[in-house]
């Protein structure tokens, strides 16, 4: 059964001044420069015969190009205990009401979404272990990109297959950002 989630990807020159944030954390995984995406919402396995009718059905999604703002690092849960590293976006009106809409098509097709609000970031590293004082000196850093901003020009629908040796992202299809504001017909 396929894995699935919807995200942003990012242009590789933005990948690459990301991963340049990267410091030896005790315990740490960075993310591969070629993995790093903005998660719009996680799907989940689906079953092998809902991906194509899923797909399809995700043209119906129909938003206007937006900008991706990095504005801060953070972590979750916590910066006590730390597990997971991040860049934060600034919260666009326009990404979140996709973001919004995209979960609310995928509860309408029977998928469940999570309740907790869309909090825009690029997962940036995972720790094993809580490493709080390591972190804060990289939390408590300003935030230097060369590029500030992106555009996001399209949402992907992502397989994702878990290995021993990390997680594989295919693009399954390519959904352009037209222009429309509106999410699927009611």
């Amino acid at each position: 059964m396929p894995r699935l989630f919807i995200a942003i990807d990012l242009p590789e020159v933005v990948r690459q001044d990301l991963c340049r944030l990267n410091v030896p954390i005790p315990g740490s995984r960075w993310v591969p420069a070629d993995q790093l995406h903005l998660t719009l919402a996680f799907l989940g396995d689906v079953g092998e015969e809902r991906v194509a009718g899923l797909a399809r059905a995700l043209d119906q999604v129909s938003a206007a190009p937006f900008r991706l703002r990095f504005d801060r690092l953070g972590c979750f849960p916590s910066r006590a205990r730390p597990r997971v590293l991040w860049v934060g976006l600034k919260p666009e009106p326009l990404l979140l009401s996709l973001a919004d809409r995209l979960r609310e098509f995928l509860r309408d097709c029977c998928i469940p979404q999570e309740e907790r609000p869309f909090s825009p970031h690029i997962t940036l590293a995972r720790l094993k272990l809580p490493a709080a004082r390591e972190c804060a000196s990289f939390l408590d850093r300003p935030l230097a990109l060369e590029r500030t901003s992106v555009s996001a020009q399209e949402f992907i629908l992502f397989e994702s297959l878990l290995t021993a040796a990390g997680a594989i992202h295919t693009p399954l299809k390519r959904f352009p950002l037209s222009g429309g504001s509106g999410g699927p017909p009611a």
